[in-house]
């Protein structure tokens, strides 16, 4: 066995171990951490964001002025938002026969709906509104893949 082989397969492992305890964590639990996962790599991205001087400010559609963006505007929408996903998947979880699809299926629609704000703000560059589209992409794919896998590892147990 090869010393590349034997790294990939500690890495799989690891990523299952991994995947295992997350299954097994209460979902609100697991909601935390993909808030807080979230949250840490947001804010990094703002920061980024700002340190390649994008122009991070921007209006709420139709307001009369623009407000400062700041990294940690980034990391507290991630919060905010895998707050009210987790709540959604505690429901789904609860009433649907399928709670990861349904959660997956809705969660995506909601990023799609969602994706309308930044590109609609006001008093913003081009720049500014697709860093913030793309921040909303950047969070989902952290957050939902989370919750889903969570939900969907206590549909599916394992047996033993």
């Amino acid at each position: 066995m090869t010393t590349e082989t034997r790294r990939t397969q500690a890495v799989a492992t690891a990523g299952t171990r991994v995947t295992s305890r997350l299954a097994e964590l209460p979902l609100p639990v697991a909601g935390a951490i993909a808030a807080v996962a979230g949250a840490i790599v947001l804010y990094a991205y703002g920061a980024l964001a700002r340190a390649l001087s994008v122009p991070m400010r921007a209006g709420e559609p139709g307001a009369s002025h623009a407000q400062a963006i700041t990294p940690f505007s980034f990391a507290s929408g991630v919060v905010f938002c895998t707050i009210i996903g987790t709540i959604l998947a505690m429901i789904l979880a609860a009433r649907a026969g399928h709670p990861a699809r349904a959660f997956l299926r809705t969660a995506l629609i909601l990023v799609a709906v969602s994706l309308a704000f930044p590109l609609a703000a006001s008093h913003a560059t081009e720049a500014t509104r697709l860093t913030l589209a793309l921040g909303h992409l950047v969070g989902a794919a952290i957050v939902i893949p989370l919750i889903t896998l969570r939900l969907t590892r206590a549909q599916h147990p394992r047996r033993g």
